[in-house]
C-alpha cells in the first residue's frame, strides 16, 4: 500500500514539473516587434498582394492579438487567435486586391490590436501599381 501511494505521489510530482503554457491575463501587457512596412514593389494591375508580417513576442507575457483591421475594403486579414508565448513569433496575413485600388504608388494601413502599450500598431503595406 505504501509503494503505491508513493508512486502516486512521484506520478503526481513529475507530471506536474512538465512545462506549462502560461495563458494571459487581464492587465499582462507584453512588447512585440514587426516590421511597420511591407513593400510590395511592382505590382500589375489586378494582381493580389499577400503580405505576410512576422509579430514576434519579445515581452514577458503572453501576447493575445484582439483584432487586425484594415484602411478598406481591399485589404483583408487573417492572424492566430491564439496566445503568443514569449520569444515566439506569428505570422499576419494580409492581402491588397489591386483591381480595388489605383494606379501608381498605394499605401494600404492595417492595425493590429493587442495586449501591448500603445494598444494599437500599424503596419503599412506599400506598392507600386502598373498598368
Amino acid at each position: 500500500m505504501k509503494n503505491a501511494f508513493l508512486i502516486s505521489v512521484l506520478s503526481f510530482v513529475l507530471f506536474a514539473c512538465g512545462e506549462e503554457k502560461t495563458e494571459a491575463q487581464v492587465g499582462q501587457y507584453t512588447t512585440i516587434e514587426v516590421e511597420e512596412v511591407y513593400n510590395a514593389g511592382s505590382v500589375a494591375k489586378g494582381e493580389i498582394i499577400e503580405a505576410k508580417i512576422e509579430v514576434k513576442n519579445t515581452g514577458d507575457y503572453p501576447l493575445m492579438i484582439a483584432n487586425v483591421s484594415a484602411s478598406c475594403a481591399c485589404t483583408v486579414s487573417e492572424f492566430d487567435e491564439d496566445a503568443i508565448q514569449p520569444g515566439e513569433t506569428t505570422t499576419v496575413v494580409a492581402t491588397v486586391d489591386t483591381d480595388k485600388t489605383g494606379k501608381g504608388r498605394i499605401n494600404k494601413p492595417i492595425s493590429i490590436s493587442a495586449n501591448t502599450r500603445p494598444s494599437r500598431t500599424v503596419i503599412s503595406i506599400q506598392a507600386t501599381v502598373l498598368d
